[in-house]
């Protein structure tokens, strides 16, 4: 299923791909990579047993979500191991990685959906028109359900933080 207008990119309307995730649901399916020497993946199975966030970015090479990673990053180092947290983007997982190192990012994880596309879809957070996710926060709670859940309406706008970390910390 599609979802036309259901965000806009710099105004323009654009479709969102899948169904919209919804709180109270259980995550849907995904599996991400990401590079620490060699490529390995990130799926729903393996966040349970803490909450976990899940920020989803267009691409780590904007500005916007560079801001967006380094703010939950730095925000989300004082609950340590208590959580998990997970960046989501299409961005190949050799680029996440180099990003990561040169902002100190180390709170959170970063996930790539370049191989499938099945977090983009399954989390109907994959812009039709541009091939790149729409940006967005999910919050699961320790068996993963959906507890939070934001799809930013216009894509270069930066998600509601505040928000978020609250649902986080609503999960410790």
């Amino acid at each position: 299923m599609a979802r036309s207008g259901a965000v806009t990119f710099k105004g323009n309307p654009m479709t969102l791909v899948g169904e919209e995730v919804k709180v109270g649901q259980p995550a849907p399916d995904f599996t991400v990579h990401y590079f620490d020497g060699g490529l390995n993946t990130i799926s729903p199975a393996d966040l349970k047993g803490k909450p976990t966030l899940i920020s989803v970015v267009p691409s780590l090479d904007t500005p916007v979500c560079q801001t967006q990673t380094k703010k939950f990053n730095e925000q989300l180092g004082a609950l340590g191991e208590r959580i998990n947290a997970v960046t989501v983007s299409l961005d190949l997982p050799f680029a996440m990685n180099r990003f990561c190192g040169a902002e100190s990012v180390k709170n959170m994880r970063v996930g790539s959906d370049y191989q499938n596309r099945s977090f983009g879809q399954n989390w109907g957070m994959l812009i039709d028109e541009l091939k790149l996710l729409a940006r967005g926060v999910f919050v699961l709670d320790k068996d993963g359900k959906v507890v939070y859940a934001e799809t930013v309406k216009e894509v270069t706008d930066e998600p509601n933080y505040d928000a978020a970390l609250s649902a986080v910390k609503g999960q410790l």
